[in-house]
């Protein structure tokens, strides 16, 4: 299969080129050429069916054309070495807990699945360069892409994150590895490390020095794979009986993870709705009011993965809906929730349900909250375990909560990082001297 620009500039471009490349030339996001429908029959059984078997039933829809088969099994299966329950916290209202990978975040799934099929893809080439994956962070994508990566021979992984705006456990995951992943602390916010990822892939010089590509969601083997995720809810809930009149609530902030439920929908999982839930970074949310696309300086606040002014995917939902607002807001709503909302969230659903949410799970319960509607049935994506902002939970439920020892052990690292200007510069310099 083919790939193409959402600018629609650049020459289209193989699975491969998509994967290595990262980002198109004209500075636009890869989308396949065709999204394949899936047959009647796996939504039929697909409550009978393992996570592993549904999700490479999904993969092959997406990259069958291009992977081996056997190689393509391998790699989904690899990916996912664990489950994501679906678990009741109140009502109509469930939650999919996307927590249980390696780094305790839901973007294990992507940042693994991206490494196997990149070194897959390296050893079909017989490539003897070593490529350098480039990843912003917010918080939970450079623990999930750093630890996917670790030790993986010919690729070195490099993890921008803005300074003293992750929690301490997440700068845990990335900055004492060492190995082939390096970490560099930015003087500014995550826009800015995004900025800089991807001035790096449009300089031509550097392009010319080194091999880059992108391990962030705007890389297709890095968000497409999320799909598995809302495929695996749908068969939850059937078995449950509770498949119909469907609501999936994704708390979002660089939109990679809705997106993927919305290819989803397109290749006919039956959800009936969406919605993405915010922190106080509202650009989509007041789109989806408006109709008007303004993106801003990002906003800091206790949901910090969430923290994001120019969201990149959203680039592939307006491609998705052929640029109509209307079409998107038929499938798809918004909430924004302040920091004080999100505190008052954990402390009340804690209270009430002795369920513990971390604060961008806490954006996504109080969506379905307020707007799941009578006879619908709901549920929100709790993307990170609440142990990775202790400070923060602690605080709102007034509890004290247990680190899980995949944490803790991080945490007893050595913190091994670069310190950064948010210059262009300066970031070209120091990777050309490396």
């Amino acid at each position: 299969m083919l790939y193409y620009s959402t600018n629609k500039k650049a020459p289209l471009a193989t699975l491969e080129k998509a994967v290595v490349k990262g980002l198109a030339e004209d500075r636009g996001l890869y989308m396949p050429e065709r999204i394949r429908q899936l047959p009647h029959e796996f939504f039929d059984n697909i409550d009978k069916l393992s996570f592993q078997e549904i999700a490479y039933t999904v993969a092959y829809a997406f990259f069958g054309e291009d992977v081996e088969a056997d190689s393509l099994r391998k790699i989904v299966y690899d990916t996912l070495s664990f489950d994501c329950p679906i678990v009741n916290v109140t009502g109509n209202i469930y939650s999919l807990e996307l927590f249980h990978g390696p780094t305790l975040a839901f973007k294990d799934v992507g940042a693994r699945f991206m490494a196997r099929l990149l070194q897959y893809f390296l050893k079909k080439e017989n490539s003897s360069s070593e490529v350098n994956v480039l990843v912003a962070t917010s918080g939970d994508t450079g623990s999930a892409v750093a630890n996917g990566f670790l030790g993986v021979d010919g690729i070195h992984v490099y993890v921008l994150y803005p300074k003293g705006k992750v929690s301490k456990i997440q700068e845990c995951q990335f900055t004492t590895l060492g190995q082939n992943i390096t970490a560099i602390e930015v003087d500014g916010v995550f826009d800015d490390c995004q900025a800089l990822v991807k001035n790096a892939f449009m300089d031509e010089e550097l392009n010319n020095k080194l091999k880059l590509t992108s391990a962030n969601s705007i890389n297709v083997a890095r968000f497409l794979p999320q799909a598995f995720y809302y495929f695996n809810a749908y068969a939850r809930m059937k078995a449950l009986g509770k498949a119909d009149n469907f609501v999936i609530c994704v708390p979002s902030g660089n939109f990679g993870n809705i997106t993927a439920a919305l290819f989803g929908a397109r290749m006919g999982l039956p959800v009936k709705r969406f919605i993405a839930a915010n922190n106080a970074n509202d650009i989509v949310f007041n789109y989806l009011k408006t109709g008007n696309y303004n993106p801003k300086a990002s906003i800091q606040t206790i949901a910090n993965a969430m923290d994001v002014g120019d969201p990149s995917n959203f680039a592939r939902i307006l491609d998705l809906y052929g640029n109509s607002h209307e079409r998107i807001v038929a499938h798809m709503g918004g909430a924004t929730y302040t920091d004080d909302e999100i505190r008052q969230t954990m402390k009340k659903c804690y209270e009430e349900n002795n369920y513990v949410l971390d604060p961008h799970g806490a954006c996504g319960y109080q969506a379905l909250k307020d707007l799941l509607k009578e006879n619908e049935w709901g549920v929100f994506c709790e993307t990170a375990h609440p142990a990775k902002f202790k400070d923060t939970v602690e605080s709102a439920i007034n509890t004290e909560i247990t680190i899980p020892d995949r944490l803790a052990a991080f945490m007893q690292g050595k913190k091994q990082s670069v310190s950064m200007a948010k210059d262009f510069a300066d970031f070209k310099a120091f990777l050309v001297d490396k």
